[in-house]
């Protein structure tokens, strides 16, 4: 025997090629399904079994996930058309203060009237006025001190902020990224996954005015950020009404009379 035929038959040439199993493509039982058929005329002595795949296709459409869409016009108004359960106490990852007359509530946290407002916020609130088309009667500052201060997603939609409030957010200092997610379909059950996102970098000097049904339509975060970040001054100047009274109980009076 020659040394090529030898190597040949070694390295298993002279056999028949084994018939590759189909592969299950991801989505557990949808997709490719065995079934049985008849054996072919032209199938080899071992082929396939006589064994045939047909194909199922899966019982959800198949969907992208939007890409993050960024932003980088500055000085940017967003509005859109119309359209807390008890926690723990906890140290917000930023600090806050407050000027105003009438008290903030928001995330099971009451912010006290604070009416000294300095004199640069004032001229700052006055500024922002005339260039929004919009009034304010109070302010929430935040300080972002590094990278690792954040704010987690969440809508300002307090009672205390009226329907379809506007919000004019002036930032001062380092760029920070605003991130923005759409609010899911009511058929979605509260998975954000397939939402439209925008990601903004605000740097110093932008002002960034959500109004209309930004707040119902949209949520919005400062993620904290894994590098080198200085500090950031957010400006958030909105306006706050007195928060409703609690209605009374079904059947009960509160009016007292005379006692008897």
């Amino acid at each position: 025997m020659s040394d090529r035929r030898q190597r040949a038959r070694v390295q298993g040439s002279w056999a028949p090629s084994r018939p590759k199993p189909a592969t299950r493509p991801a989505g557990g039982a949808e997709g490719f399904v065995r079934s049985a058929a008849a054996p072919s005329a032209h199938s080899s002595s071992w082929g396939d079994g006589g064994q045939a795949f047909e194909f199922h296709p899966p019982a959800k459409p198949l969907r992208d996930v939007p890409a993050e869409k960024v932003i980088e016009q500055v000085n940017m108004r967003l509005a859109t058309a119309p359209r807390v359960s008890p926690g723990q106490a906890y140290e917000e990852p930023r600090l806050t203060c407050w000027y105003g007359e009438l008290p903030y509530t928001y995330s099971n946290s009451t912010l006290q009237p604070n009416t000294q407002w300095p004199a640069v916020l004032a001229d700052l609130k006055a500024m922002v006025e005339q260039v929004s088309g919009s009034c304010f009667n109070s302010l929430l500052c935040n300080l972002y001190r590094d990278g690792k201060d954040s704010i987690a997603w969440h809508s300002d939609s307090e009672l205390s902020l009226g329907p379809h409030p506007a919000i004019a957010s002036l930032s001062l200092g380092d760029t920070r990224c605003f991130s923005m997610r759409k609010q899911p379909r009511p058929e979605e059950s509260g998975d954000y996954t397939y939402v439209e996102k925008l990601k903004i970098p605000l740097s110093h000097g932008t002002l960034l005015l959500m109004e209309g049904a930004t707040q119902e339509d949209w949520q919005h975060q400062v993620a904290k950020e894994y590098h080198d970040r200085g500090p950031r001054v957010n400006l958030t100047f909105r306006t706050v009404y007195p928060e409703p009274e609690p209605e009374p109980e079904p059947g009960r009076n509160l009016a007292r009379g005379p006692r008897s």
